[in-house]
């Protein structure tokens, strides 16, 4: 066998070994682990490590090392351009370093350890740089282009593992969120019954969809529901904030269209670029009178025992963050008969690709009457096609007795 066939065995060896497999029955995480260890005994390199993109922050941060482990347990992150590994992500081109020096690198870990040659390549998922990849030496190297192509294989296989790894720490993150934001049990409330629902629809679980449900120091309750654009983490992080700004100005004001009115000036200082609706209603404690306030939210329906559900006549005010920063907000009196009951909900369970909003409103309608809160919901839920949603569904039913 000639030294031409000889080296081209040893290539597919090599990269045969990056491919195994055995690596796509690995947990992302010892996906990445192992990985790494076959690069750096591929390359005959000291250090081998990855830095993925943290989608908030849209920084390199340190996910995974072998032989520089110390670069994740200090937490290095840096911004995309910045010394060597931000250069590989900006250029999105690999990168060769034969003789470091602390001009060319930011982590100072590279220059204690004695790095002296680098090599990094962009990770990519679905045509994104996600990350980079990069190797090192304790001694001068000169890296092939069989060394760059060999890395840039590992890298595609890393890009597959980093998306798994961030979609369960995203999905984690944010069903933790929903524990914590989306009220577990509703309270027990004297002279009302209540119940509520949330669907999400995408995978995450969770949206900027939201309900809520409060007892006031003056004995009114409050019932709020509302929803931020988007999906996913981010959109649920606003919600969180938005919600727990909407209780302490509940506090603040017993006016729900300037309790609005304080959370618009917030979401517009605080969430610039988000659009949110939100519907907060005030039931007196003799739960005989609704105060209601929408901010650019779908209205709530109305039923009463001798009177077919409507949706209630409300001032189309402006969403929260978008128009007239000092548009006048308005409060809307409504009366709650004995046995009556007040649904709210998000937009998710009327609106439709392929139909007008009008028609979700009347199919709404048409299903609700009189009942149990838990029967209301089940009927809605079902009638209205939201078992499988295509967007987030929140709903709210609220029954005074009779």
């Amino acid at each position: 066998m000639d030294v031409e066939s000889m080296e081209s065995d040893e290539r597919l060896r090599r990269l045969e070994a990056v491919t195994d497999a055995t690596l796509s029955r690995l947990d992302a995480s010892d996906l990445l682990d192992e990985l790494l260890d076959r690069v750096r005994d591929l390359l005959g390199a000291d250090t081998a490590a990855i830095l993925l993109i943290d989608a908030h922050s849209r920084q390199l941060v340190a996910t995974a090392a072998n032989g520089l482990e110390e670069e994740v347990r200090r937490g290095f992150r840096l911004d995309v351009g910045r010394g060597f590994a931000g250069r590989v992500a900006a250029t999105r081109q690999p990168v060769v370093l034969p003789d470091v020096t602390p001009a060319d690198v930011v982590n100072p870990i590279l220059i204690e350890m004695g790095i002296r040659s680098l090599l990094g390549v962009p990770v990519f998922a679905a045509g994104e740089v996600v990350g980079v990849l990069h190797v090192g030496t304790l001694s001068p190297r000169a890296f092939t282009s069989d060394d760059v192509q060999l890395l840039q294989l590992a890298a595609d296989r890393a890009g597959v593992a980093g998306q798994i790894r961030n979609q369960k720490l995203e999905r984690a993150t944010t069903l933790a969120l929903q524990r914590s934001l989306l009220p577990a049990t509703l309270p027990e409330v004297p002279g009302v019954d209540l119940a509520a629902r949330y669907v999400p629809g995408h995978a995450f679980g969770l949206g900027g969809d939201w309900y809520d449900v409060f007892t006031l120091p003056s004995g009114w309750l409050g019932l709020v529901i509302g929803d931020v654009s988007g999906h996913g983490l981010a959109s649920a992080v606003v919600m969180g904030r938005i919600r727990s700004a909407l209780r302490a100005y509940a506090l603040v004001s017993e006016e729900p269209a300037e309790v609005l009115t304080l959370l618009d000036r917030k979401v517009r200082h605080f969430e610039a670029g988000s659009l949110t609706t939100a519907l907060y209603a005030m039931l007196s404690p003799d739960r005989r009178t609704i105060l209601v306030s929408s901010a650019g939210h779908p209205p709530p329906v109305i039923a009463a025992p001798t009177v077919p559900a409507t949706l209630a006549a409300l001032p189309a005010d402006p969403p929260l963050g978008v128009g007239t920063p000092k548009a006048e907000r308005r409060t809307t009196r409504l009366d709650l008969p004995p046995g009556a009951v007040l649904v709210c909900y998000t937009d998710g369970l009327v609106e439709r690709r392929d139909q007008e909003i009008d028609v979700g409103f009347r199919l709404l309608t048409e299903v609700i009457r009189p009942a149990d809160p838990e029967t209301i919901c089940a009927t809605v839920m079902s009638a209205a096609g939201a078992d499988e949603p295509t967007d987030d569904v929140a709903l709210l039913v609220v029954r005074r007795h009779g």
